[in-house]
């Protein structure tokens, strides 16, 4: 039951949060065997047996480039076909840039490697490619895909962009997300398509995901609140009041109680949609998953690596105030704010680039984003966890601000140990990261692990292991000036396109030395959490909410129950997609 636990978790075979592949704890044919004697072996044995070899050398196989997600010789993925290199995927991404302006849903198919039999094909040529020509598919994942139009007028707007987008394959995603975030402060909240790009190994395409979550009003009163002082707390940050929005768009900022989320992983909280040019100049929406943090920061005390004893009670104890506040100044403060510098494909700017002044040099602005270039588009690799490291350093520098702190209800001692734990927590949080770090290639195989404050700045390195965890960062009055030049660098450096210098800076912040010579006790990883994933259900005109235990049972029951109407055509779809894709992934 934890093989299929983690499969259902995790979306496949591989960690939703370090992406490394885990196979069955017992032998091939035993496997085999168990198959053999299940209840599907014996209504549909040809079917079954068919499946059972066309899967099973895959699931065992730790070939090197197997064992991790990755592109070309690194690793294996889905979003493009086994032959493609970094090169390949530069090149897609310059095609994309020059046609389109959202690339989250499509994936790369390198040469011979198009899978046959798809409708909505158009053609179109780069000159001077490696390719001969360059040709989209669209509507690939069509049959697979229903929703149903609701009564409100924007999420009946919203919900018909998405049908356009999932049916034809266009990015109508994007104005479906318009009219999502006009819809302000709706009891029951969702959202749907392709939204993070973390398991992209080129950092742009997204993942399908989705969530259905019931607001939770008590905590959304804060977060209210922290949204009407967000234009007090920005100039609070080091950088010039020019790297801000004109206007500060206030968001729809609420604590959810998910129902469900389907994708690899459940975030704790969300900012989106994903779409830079939406983002900055109509709104966005903040979501933090107050069910899901409730769960995730349960800790033992005996679980507690890494820390002294004295700071164990009192990191068990404010842990949870602490990331509540920490997330909504992420969220909120971090990926909310910040203007990308433009220059639009009339040659107009959306700043003055003969005034403005980079912070950390005093120099003015040299670079900035021109026609359709986003964020992602142009730091693809590294984009999603620079970004996250950018939003944790906000809330860092302005949890120790007494506004902020007040919002979330904490004063005096309180909010002094609230401080301590939300920091002592992000250092953790990088030593804890230290196990997904590959030291062959000097790399980090997930986004939120190299994004955790591991900071090298100017040759002073922190020696982790001879440190008391109190001194590892003076956060009481010293701590903001520890962090002020890096949080002014990580801002110029995405506002401006300083893409070159990001890598630089980067590259060498998260680059970890001697690390065969620092082994540190990690613990085991478990491939899949035993979270429950209720539904509600209509029996006529009632609501009825449907419970499963929070257990491996009860994870695999939610799932066969879910699918009752329609199980075996979209089986059939699923089987037929991965049967079209087969040949694309290993080459």
């Amino acid at each position: 039951s934890e093989l299929y636990t983690g499969l259902y978790a995790n979306m496949g075979n591989y960690k939703s949060f370090g992406d490394t592949k885990f196979i069955p704890n017992l032998p091939k044919d035993k496997l085999k065997a168990l198959v053999f004697a299940s209840q599907s072996f014996k209504e549909q044995p040809g079917e079954m047996e068919a499946l059972c070899d066309s899967c099973s050398s895959a699931l065992f196989s730790l070939e090197d480039k197997q064992k991790q997600l990755g592109l070309g010789s690194k690793g294996i993925t889905t979003y493009f076909s086994g032959n493609c290199v970094l090169e390949d995927a530069e090149l897609a991404q310059k095609f994309l840039d020059s046609q389109v302006s959202c690339w989250l849903p499509f994936r790369a198919f390198c040469s011979s490697h198009i899978p046959k039999g798809v409708q909505f094909i158009e053609t179109t040529y780069l000159e001077q490619s490696a390719w001969s020509f360059i040709r989209i598919i669209r509507g690939y994942i069509r049959p697979t895909l229903n929703l149903q139009l609701k009564e409100h007028e924007n999420q009946k707007k919203m919900l018909e962009g998405y049908r356009r987008s999932f049916t034809f394959g266009s990015i109508a995603h994007k104005e479906g997300s318009r009219f999502w975030i006009k819809d302000k402060g709706p009891t029951v909240e969702s959202y749907i398509g392709f939204i993070e790009s973390y398991r992209d190994p080129f950092g742009s395409r997204g993942e399908f995901e989705g969530f259905v979550a019931v607001v939770n009003k008590a905590m959304s009163e804060r977060f209210a609140k922290l949204v009407s002082s967000a234009e007090v707390l920005l100039p609070e940050l080091p950088w010039p009041r020019d790297f801000e929005k004109d206007t500060f768009l206030k968001p729809d900022f609420t604590s959810l109680d998910v129902l469900t989320f389907t994708g690899s992983g459940v975030p704790a909280g969300i900012n989106i949609p994903n779409y830079d040019d939406i983002r900055q100049s109509e709104g966005f929406k903040n979501v933090s998953l107050g069910n899901v943090l409730a769960v995730a920061y349960v800790t033992q005390k005996e679980k507690l690596t890494f820390l002294e004893e004295d700071d164990k009670d009192a990191y068990i104890k404010w842990m949870l105030p602490s990331f509540e506040m920490q997330g909504g100044l992420h969220e909120l403060l971090g990926h909310g704010s910040g203007k990308l510098f433009v220059q639009d494909d009339q040659g107009k700017f959306n700043f003055d680039q003969n005034t403005l002044i980079n912070p950390v040099t005093g120099e003015k602005v040299t670079s900035w984003y021109r026609g359709n270039e986003t964020w992602d588009s142009r730091f693809s690799t590294i984009a999603s966890s620079y970004e996250e490291c950018r939003a944790e350093c906000v809330g860092l520098y302005l949890c120790l601000n007494k506004l902020a702190l007040s919002i979330f209800g904490h004063e005096g001692q309180d909010a002094e140990d609230v401080v301590y734990i939300n920091w002592l927590y992000m250092v953790r949080a990088g030593l804890l990261g230290l196990e997904f770090y590959t030291s062959e290639s000097s790399s980090w195989r997930q986004v939120g692990d190299g994004h955790h404050l591991l900071y090298r700045h100017e040759d002073q390195v922190v020696t982790l292991a001879q440190k008391h965890t109190a001194d590892i960062f003076l956060y009481s009055g010293g701590g903001n000036s520890n962090i002020v030049t890096p949080l002014n660098a990580f801002m110029e450096k995405k506002l401006a396109r300083n893409v070159h210098f990001t890598f630089i800076m980067f590259g060498t912040s998260l680059l970890l030395e001697r690390w065969d010579q620092a082994p540190f006790p990690v613990g085991s990883s478990q491939v899949g959490l035993d979270d429950d994933h209720d539904a509600v259900v209509f029996p006529g005109e009632a609501v009825e909410l449907v419970e499963y235990e929070g257990s491996a049972a009860g994870l695999i029951h939610s799932f066969t129950e879910r699918f009752q109407e329609d199980a075996e055509q979209l089986e059939a779809d699923l089987l037929e997609l991965s049967k079209r894709d087969s040949p694309c992934w290993c080459h």
